[in-house]
């Protein structure tokens, strides 16, 4: 739907001061507000994306349910992506009535729902299965807050900043996104050490401080895009994604005697499904008038490409997480003396050089692209994640803590040259009506590669120990006296179990025993059993081959998102465009053309285009 012009495409003759959206007059003072209010929601949203990984041994104890137990590991499961699941569902949708009703109002409303759901979430009743659903329910609540936050924030400073300052002020905001993950992991180990509920009553007051500043302080500085609800598009576009990422996370649970549930009618159905529904909506998209989203935007070189560098990376990323927090709890700490009760916590701290090196660069990067573009340093922080995970692959199990600190700063300055850049190239060709759900989708792809991540690099570490664990472990159990029949049926058992046991930093050799097998044992070998180092160099040889190909994944997509990266052509800002006197703002497909053209005659090396 056409929004009016008037002046030299200013729609409705209306454009912020210091900004290029084409909203009310603020003060030049606004951005700065802007960028310090959203910069707060985005890192409060992303932090409780991450909080529950390494805070789940904590919680599961705080509500008396042994997440071991066969019928429990959905609930760990959907404790893990429910937040994140709802937020990539949602994000386009959200960005989208952000372009139709307003950015701000959206963005304000995330902030009030979040504190919501971290309210109910911090007072959760009762014990066992029933509070396992309060809690799963309620982080779903706080993922559709988490989500309004999300997909509007880069909008918003996109309206509100200039192009030349538009890649520092983008830098902070996905820094602070970014480094909201890798800090969740460390406030878990922390809070998790004090009471579980800490978890998430942390988040009340600042929630409760950020959406009263928000509704003061916001306002709308962007174009609005009147326009019909598209109800079919969004219909089958969050339901063919829920489909597919819930299947994917379902595959890895055992099913029918497999050490995992592809071949499960649930998950087949959900993959076959979510696609058909997927490959519905992109159908759909091209036939209304008011689509959900505009496909034409992937026209445009350096959305596409920066999106597929996006997806790719977040799932090797999410892929690093996990891995990491399985070696750092499962095994390096115990072996290192440290209780199971306390790994989290020290995991949290021993991961810190992750999030330093993404703290320094990922500033410096947002800053420096606004002058150089985005190509070198996004692709070289990519290039540079890549490198990270083959010095990984090469540590041994128990490895000199200082070498594994060095390559976890590198990966995390790689991480943070390629985010800030990256974004701010995606968000720099889209028409300004458009970027709410430009936002939207870009923060879509950054969410389902995290929850991506959890389905393959789990799968790719099932599939590692299933082809050493059972004998390794029957092997073992059995040279501490343990029965033959006993070792052997324990060792048959699928390896989600001692996988998820070394995810959450737990021994599992005393839930698989039992007391009445422990108690006919030597005194000797059951406290051996169920000491600090038996579990972890029993895993330990299966858990590096199966590190070693979770690795090997994670460092090729690193490689092949590096490549989509040098695709994105040259330098192109579709505020400059739209603001020219001999431009006036049409339809948005019309303004999207347009870019395409450029982008592409600055991909050819058009005289006026820097590398971006």
């Amino acid at each position: 739907m056409a929004a009016r012009t008037t002046g030299a495409g200013a729609p409705n003759g209306r454009l912020a001061k210091g900004g290029t959206g084409g909203g009310r007059p603020v003060s030049p003072r606004y951005k700065w507000i802007a960028l310090s209010n959203t910069t707060l929601g985005i890192l409060i949203a992303t932090i409780d994306g991450s909080i529950v990984i390494i805070s789940l041994p904590a919680i599961f104890r705080g509500i008396r349910l042994d997440p071991l137990e066969p019928g429990n590991v959905s609930y760990l499961l959907w404790m893990l992506m429910g937040y994140l699941l709802v937020a990539a569902v949602l994000v386009v949708t959200l960005g989208r009535l952000g372009d139709m009703y307003g950015r701000v109002r959206i963005y304000n409303a995330g902030f009030a729902v979040f504190t919501v759901g971290s309210i109910f979430l911090a007072v959760t009743p009762g014990h066992g299965s029933s509070a396992a659903l309060w809690l799963i329910g309620f982080r779903v609540v706080q993922g559709i807050g988490g989500a309004m936050l999300m997909a509007n924030s880069a909008a918003i400073l996109t309206d509100a900043f200039p192009s030349n300052q538009r890649g520092m002020a983008l830098g902070i905001n996905q820094v602070a996104g970014l480094a909201g993950t890798f800090l969740g992991l460390v406030a878990g180990g922390v809070l998790a050490e004090w009471h579980w509920r800490a978890v998430f009553l942390v988040s009340v007051p600042v929630g409760v401080a950020g959406t009263i500043w928000s509704y003061r302080s916001l306002k709308d500085t962007g174009v609005r895009s009147p326009a019909r609800i598209d109800w079919p598009g969004n219909i089958t576009f969050a339901a063919g994604l829920t489909a597919v990422l819930a299947a994917i996370n379902y595959g890895i649970q055992p099913y029918g005697g497999h050490t995992m549930g592809w071949t499960s009618p649930k998950v087949l159905t959900g993959l076959i499904g979510g696609v058909t529904l997927l490959v519905a909506f992109t159908v759909i998209e091209r036939r209304v008038k008011d689509p959900m989203f505009d496909l034409g935007l992937f026209r445009l070189r350096a959305f596409a490409a920066g999106n597929a560098a996006s997806l790719l990376a977040s799932i090797s990323r999410g892929g690093l997480q996990f891995m990491l927090i399985i070696w750092l709890q499962g095994i390096w700490l115990p072996l290192h003396g440290y209780n199971f009760e306390d790994t989290p916590l020290w995991a949290g701290i021993y991961l810190l050089p992750l999030t330093i090196g993404f703290l320094v660069a990922g500033p410096v990067s947002g800053y420096l692209s606004d002058h150089f573009g985005a190509k070198v340093f996004s692709t070289g922080g990519l290039l540079l994640m890549a490198a990270s995970y083959g010095g990984l692959i090469l540590l041994p199990v128990d490895f000199p803590y200082p070498m594994f600190a060095l390559l976890l700063l590198v990966a995390g300055i790689g991480s943070g040259l390629f985010a800030a850049p990256n974004m701010t190239a995606i968000m720099n060709v889209v028409p300004a009506r458009q970027r709410g759900g430009a936002s939207g989708m870009r923060s879509t792809f950054q969410n389902s590669g995290m929850v991506l991540s959890i389905g393959l690099f789990f799968s790719l570490m099932i599939a590692g120990l299933a082809a050493r664990l059972p004998s390794t472990l029957t092997n073992g159990l059995i040279a501490q006296g343990v029965p033959a029949a006993k070792a052997h049926e324990i060792g048959s058992l699928p390896p989600v179990g001692s996988l998820f046991a070394a995810f959450l930093g737990t021994n599992p050799i005393q839930h698989l025993l039992g007391p009445q097998v422990l108690s006919q044992l030597p005194a000797a070998n059951a406290r051996t059993l169920t000491g600090k180092s038996f579990f972890p160099h029993l895993i330990s040889g299966p858990f590096h081959h199966g590190l070693t190909i979770a690795f090997l994944m994670a460092m090729a997509m690193a490689i092949v998102a590096a490549g989509a990266s040098l695709l994105r052509g040259g330098k192109f800002d579709h505020a400059e465009v739209e603001a020219a006197p001999s431009v006036t703002a049409g339809e948005p497909r019309a303004l999207v053309g347009l870019a395409a053209e450029a982008d592409e005659g600055a991909g050819l090396g058009a005289p006026a285009s820097r590398s971006q």
